[in-house]
């Protein structure tokens, strides 16, 4: 029998530490722990959480206390990154010892290897691993669910379109900034890289392709640009609609997703395209050794009236098979990358523990999934439920 509900693995990180402030503000009667490896650092976190609230510490280097951990814990939320670094051992244990898994990475790469060396294992037992639950992914992906299950009417595109406002932390940084080490080109460059074998077609892979024009987009009355987040979230809502195939529930037979950003401008789109281009050469060359140094280091972020000022919006141009287009949206209050952030993955780590009876796929479904494809409609209802809205469908 576990004897905790949720473990907040990372928790003297800044999203980490807004995730514990988020768990413990929802009074939620659950027991849960904060972990990581500094012990006074997590003293000072725990200094604003409820005396009952464990202190666990567990180095992502130490197996033992990662087994351990692991052995009593029902969801482990880990904000831990780079993962690539420091989530592997972590999520081989969850798998282990049958602890349900979520967490907020944008590595895809890194992801890739986690579906090779733990799907089948965390399928068989019923464990679901669920990477991308924060910013990178939900909006893209659970956003696309939503639509395409108001609709009830197989699907065979979805054009996502983006907008926010908010800052960037010295973790998040510190993540994009070691990717410019790491040999990536053929990770970063295939559509489908999440996707199982077999669930596409070359027409479905062509049409997927990344792009980088800059389209007038009159359903939504603006121009669809290069958006930052793509790489990623393409990647996760082609692997939910993959799983969902598999599950008999499937978008559409020839589905298709692309994601832009959102500009009202044409000029504003070119401006948008310009500035990622710039970040591109940095991070990608040795100029980010240059760079690096001058940014905020990890455990830095937004203020908290920046955060609280922050918002995102997404839209989502869907094209049924019968050639009908609707328009539906996803948005919030707040940064995305961390008051949003933390209280999707917070909310997908309660989702598990307290609507286990409600999660798609059933009782002993499992494997390294996605928002969509493990947790569903059960998510969906929670966000509702705390600021995060879903709206449609609309005529173009």
């Amino acid at each position: 029998m576990k004897g905790l509900d949720i473990v907040v693995y990372g928790a003297t990180g800044f999203t980490g530490r807004l995730c514990a402030e988020y768990i413990h503000a929802t009074g939620r009667p659950i027991k849960w722990a904060i972990a990581g490896r500094n012990a006074d650092k997590l003293q000072t976190v725990h200094a604003g959480l409820s005396p009952e609230v464990e202190i666990i510490i567990a180095d992502c280097d130490d197996d033992v206390a990662l087994q351990a951990m692991t052995a009593r814990a029902k969801v482990v939320l880990s904000t831990t990154g780079p993962f690539h670094r420091y989530g592997s051992k972590l999520v081989a244990a969850c798998v282990e010892n049958a602890a349900h898994y979520v967490d907020i990475t944008g590595e895809n790469f890194w992801v890739k290897e986690m579906i090779e060396k733990h799907h089948e294992a965390a399928a068989a037992k019923g464990v679901r691993i669920i990477p991308s639950c924060g910013f990178d992914s939900i909006p893209s992906d659970l956003g696309s669910f939503f639509s395409i299950r108001e609709l009830d009417a197989p699907v065979k595109r979805i054009e996502s379109f983006h907008s926010f406002k908010g800052g960037a932390s010295g973790g998040t940084l510190e993540t994009i900034f070691s990717m410019g080490d790491l040999d990536l080109k053929d990770e970063l460059t295939d559509p489908f890289l999440l996707n199982p074998p077999g669930s596409y077609s070359e027409e479905m892979h062509t049409k997927s392709r990344d792009t980088f024009k800059i389209t007038k987009k009159p359903e939504i009355n603006g121009w669809g640009g290069p958006f930052v987040m793509a790489g990623a979230n393409t990647r996760v809502v082609r692997r939910s609609a993959a799983l969902l195939s598999q599950r008999q529930e499937p978008y559409g037979p020839n589905f298709t997703y692309q994601e832009f950003a959102f500009n009202a401008s044409r000029g504003q789109a070119i401006k948008s395209a310009l500035g990622l281009g710039a970040m591109a050469l940095v991070v990608m060359t040795p100029l980010r050794k240059l760079v690096c140094p001058l940014l905020k280091q990890p455990g830095q972020g937004p203020t908290k009236a920046e955060r609280d000022n922050g918002w995102f919006h997404c839209k989502f141009i869907v094209e049924t098979e019968s050639g009908e287009k609707l328009v539906f949206a996803m948005h919030g209050e707040g940064d995305p990358g961390y008051k949003v952030t933390s209280k999707l993955v917070s909310e997908c780590a309660l989702c598990l523990v307290e609507d286990a009876d409600d999660l798609p796929g059933g009782d002993g479904y499992g494997g390294v999934l996605t928002s969509a494809s493990g947790l569903g409609q059960a998510l969906i209802a929670r966000l509702t439920k705390v600021g995060i809205h879903f709206d449609g469908p609309f005529s173009t």
